[in-house]
């Protein structure tokens, strides 16, 4: 299958997802709104959180995943679709059908996991591009406080 081929495959992949995705979320967020109005005793309420509490954490990641596909369609519109954000190498295609929204190639991936300022130095700044510290580090709560008082 040739490249182009299998980029229109992956357009309509995303699209699906997508569509998918936007019915997902929109019930959650009902399925959310209608707990909220519900009541009942202490045990069922404990209940209700810790499945809001589930659904919402499920909402969040959808939503995520439901950003990135936006962006690997607005990229396909743009013809970028495919091209490394770090290095302008074309991306595998078995990469792209692996993760369909990947904008970095397998070196430039490994190479932002392994250093934390690989993007930034790339000017490759945005919400997609966030993830959690993995590192040890101390908080101190006193630094925290002095920083809110200024």
């Amino acid at each position: 299958m040739a490249r182009s081929d299998a980029l229109r495959t992956l357009q309509k992949t995303l699209t699906a997802r997508r569509n998918e995705l936007r019915k997902r979320i929109h019930g959650e967020l009902a399925g959310l709104r209608a707990a909220a109005n519900a009541s009942g005793d202490a045990a069922d309420a404990a209940f209700d959180n810790a499945g809001e509490e589930l659904a919402s954490q499920l909402a969040e990641l959808e939503a995520k995943e439901l950003a990135q596909i936006n962006i690997a369609l607005q990229k396909i519109k743009q013809g970028t679709y495919g091209v490394c954000d770090g290095c302008s190498c074309k991306i595998p295609v078995a990469r792209l059908s692996a993760l369909p929204y990947s904008t970095l190639c397998i070196k430039c991936q490994r190479e932002s996991e392994n250093d934390s300022s690989f993007l930034s130095d790339r000017g490759i700044v945005g919400w997609e591009g966030v993830r959690d510290y993995d590192g040890d580090r101390e908080i101190r709560f006193a630094d925290l406080e002095a920083r809110l008082r200024d």
